[in-house]
């Protein structure tokens, strides 16, 4: 009896539990948009029949249960997009699951991983004001550690303040945007002039021009990633929204070489002491493995080697030889910068006919990899069934040919008229018979045949 009150009790606190962790997430229906703009909201819009949508839900109740317990402001809510269809289709919502914080008048998308760490970053950043001050030195250095590239603004009011705000609404998605007083910046960063707006990263420190960077917005979005990365498929598709080309070391850190290392070793170098040259135009990085970009550019690459991407267009440049030196990396990305190296790929009708090709036949090669059971059943009968249709065509077609070959019936004639008809002509011919022997003996006289 003592062991049924226990699990009875198990039973309720684990419901209580369960209800109290939905509760942090709220369902909404239609008068959500009336009810939306006195909070902020983190809001997952979702079809009940999406995969991976049905893959977020757990990690969406902790992102609530998250947010909830660290008392931030935001409140998380999830709506059923199928049944909502006109809401959703008013905050632009064309994929699920789509996740979008809204802030006031304000909707902004999260492209990021699909982690409880990442969303509820995301959440707390975008939530609180577009640009946060930095009143000492002390949290500027706090402030220093804790993130890998810093956007801040020094100096007073002024028009570049104003465009710095834009560019931090805008922009707040990807990172984080600061203010501070020339007094708050540490001993070693001496600026030329004032107001200025500086990005430290890297190890050092780099100021925007106005006439070398034009504006302030494209500048922001290519500098907020650190001149050297470790690059995989998501990072690839973030740094295509920086227009940059991408210089890639494609290695393998499971077996590393000496040849794998000294690649990366190279691609690092350049990163940083080549930055005046190409950190307008490049992005720089390594990525582990071949199988990626194998499937990116429909084709294959050794490892370790060197690719370059351009993710507007879709073309990829590769060395003509081997890279072996510091001077030889820098002339390959030299004759990329000015046009002279030979482009692969590209996003012309061929290639895209190509890519549909291959994408078909890895699909079918995945399924057979992983159910060649499976992979039978759902190619090898829709094959047999258009096999059998073509031979059934091939053989109706010979049958309809012989029947040509037999004589027809004369149109309007009975089988028994038929018949009489072929009695006449056979008695004709018998009648024939005797004349034709005497052609062959000789022609009759005509008296003779008279009296015939």
């Amino acid at each position: 009896m003592a062991e049924v009150k226990a699990s009875l009790a198990c039973g309720v606190i684990a419901a209580f539990l369960s209800s109290a962790v939905l509760a942090f997430v709220e369902d909404l229906d239609d008068t959500f948009k009336d009810t939306r703009v006195n909070d902020v909201w983190l809001v997952d819009f979702y079809a009940p029949w999406c995969g991976y949508c049905k893959k977020l839900e757990p990690i969406w109740h902790e992102v609530g249960a998250e947010l909830k317990s660290s008392g931030s402001p935001v409140r998380v809510g999830k709506m059923d997009a199928t049944a909502y269809s006109g809401m959703a289709s008013e905050f632009g919502v064309r994929g699920y699951p789509t996740i979008k914080l809204l802030k006031g008048d304000l909707a902004y998308n999260y492209k990021g991983p699909r982690t409880k760490d990442d969303i509820v970053e995301f959440a707390n950043r975008v939530a609180g004001p577009a640009v946060r001050a930095l009143p000492s030195k002390q949290m500027f250095e706090h402030m220093m550690k804790r993130h890998d590239v810093l956007f801040v603004y020094v100096g007073g009011d002024s028009p570049l303040k104003e465009k710095y705000n834009d560019a931090a609404s805008e922009l707040i998605v990807y990172t984080y945007f600061f203010s501070a007083s020339e007094e708050a910046l540490p001993e070693s960063v001496s600026l030329p002039e004032l107001p200025a707006v500086v990005v430290f990263k890297d190890g050092g420190y780099f100021t925007y021009d106005e006439y070398e960077d034009s504006s302030l917005s494209l500048w922001v979005n290519k500098e907020r990633f650190q001149g050297y990365l470790q690059i995989d498929g998501f990072t690839l598709y973030e740094l295509g929204e920086t227009g940059k080309l991408v210089a890639i070391a494609i290695i393998d850190e499971k077996d590393p070489t000496e040849e794998s290392g000294r690649l990366k070793t190279l691609m690092q170098r350049v990163a940083k002491e080549y930055r005046e040259h190409f950190n307008r135009d490049f992005q720089f990085g390594h990525m582990d493995g071949n199988d990626y970009i194998n499937s990116l550019i429909m084709g294959e690459v050794t490892v370790p080697s060197v690719i370059i991407l351009n993710t507007s267009n879709e073309q990829y440049f590769l060395p003509s030889e081997p890279i072996e030196s510091m001077e030889q990396l820098v002339q390959f990305i030299s004759s990329v910068l000015n046009g002279s190296a030979q482009a692969y790929g590209g996003d012309g009708i061929i290639q895209r006919i190509k890519r549909v090709a291959f994408d078909a036949r890895s699909t079918i090669m995945s399924v057979f990899r992983s159910s060649p059971l499976l992979g039978c059943f759902l190619f090898g009968l829709p094959l047999g069934v258009i096999s059998l249709m073509c031979y059934g065509i091939c053989t109706a077609e010979s049958d309809d040919g012989s029947d040509d070959i037999d004589a027809p019936k004369r149109e309007g004639l009975t089988d028994e008229e038929e018949e009489e008809e072929e009695e006449e002509r056979q008695r004709a011919a018998a009648l024939e018979g005797p004349e034709e022997e005497d052609e062959d003996v000789g022609e009759k006289d005509p008296e003779e045949k008279k009296t015939d």
